[in-house]
């Protein structure tokens, strides 16, 4: 009797390696500034949310992505392969000695950062056992527009400049963000108005406040300093020391340079 053989079933195909995951997930990414949550991710590479969300938190971990409450978005690794960062070794070599000063005199924590697009990316953050509190990190990013660093270094941008940076990216952080172009653009006017110095609190993370100064150049905002406390801290106080120490690093960058006015086009806003 003949025995008839089953069908052996269609040979499936494997899923990608765990390299092609990642590639894909990486790829998704259509430029350096680009935000994508998990929905978007799984949709664009067609991977299983759970799938996606494990290789993402792995991409996390590893510094190829970023993460915050708008979404996923290149990450330090990432920017610096293809080239993206520039080079700030000069920034943090001149601002090393001013760091460490400010926090020393304070002993608050004190940031170094440079804007990046219409983010603030931190470069160094030093400061005595409470800067662990300070919901910040190097290489991370916060927002520009309700950081006292991102408006210290937007105060001396072309208006429109500031616009297309920070305006389709504008929301409420907190309860207290100033999260409208208008409201702004009148806080950055006062940052003029104070010689640059720039103050925040509890805007961008609850319960926490910061006074910043923006480091220039002859092509606009090089990076800025700034120190933070609790919501209760006295800035205005220690505000002289980080503008000091940002105008000392700037002549340090650019010692034949005599800043002036700032970049043409400046809007000014009466109060």
């Amino acid at each position: 009797m003949t025995v008839a053989h089953a069908e052996a079933p269609e040979r499936r195909e494997l899923p990608p390696s765990m390299v092609e995951r990642m590639t894909l997930i990486l790829d998704a990414f259509p430029c350096r500034t680009a935000r994508l949550t998990l929905e978007d991710v799984a949709r664009i590479t067609h991977l299983p949310r759970s799938t996606a969300h494990r290789i993402l938190d792995q991409l996390l971990k590893l510094q190829w992505l970023e993460h915050s409450s708008s979404g996923y978005s290149l990450g330090q690794r990432a920017l610096q392969l293809g080239g993206a960062i520039d080079d700030t070794s000069d920034l943090r070599a001149a601002a090393a000695t001013h760091l460490h000063s400010l926090m020393v005199r304070t002993g608050l924590t004190v940031h170094l950062a440079v804007l990046d697009e219409g983010r603030v990316r931190y470069l160094d953050k030093i400061g005595a056992r409470p800067a662990t509190a300070v919901p910040s990190r190097v290489g991370g990013y916060a927002p520009a527009y309700c950081t006292a660093l991102g408006r210290a270094m937007l105060a001396y941008l072309p208006a429109e400049e500031v616009d297309e940076r920070v305006g389709p990216h504008m929301r409420a952080m907190t309860g207290r963000t100033v999260a409208h172009l208008e409201a702004l653009h009148h806080e950055l006017t006062r940052v003029r108005g104070r010689h640059g110095l720039a103050f925040e609190r509890g805007e961008c993370f609850e319960e926490v406040a910061c006074v910043a100064a923006c480091i220039r150049g002859p092509e606009g905002p090089v990076g800025a300093i700034s120190l933070v406390g609790d919501a209760s801290t006295p800035l205005e106080r220690v505000a002289p020391l980080v503008l000091d120490a940002a105008r000392r690093v700037t002549a340090e960058l650019h010692p034949d340079w005599q800043p002036g006015r700032g970049p043409r086009r400046l809007r000014t806003v009466t109060a």
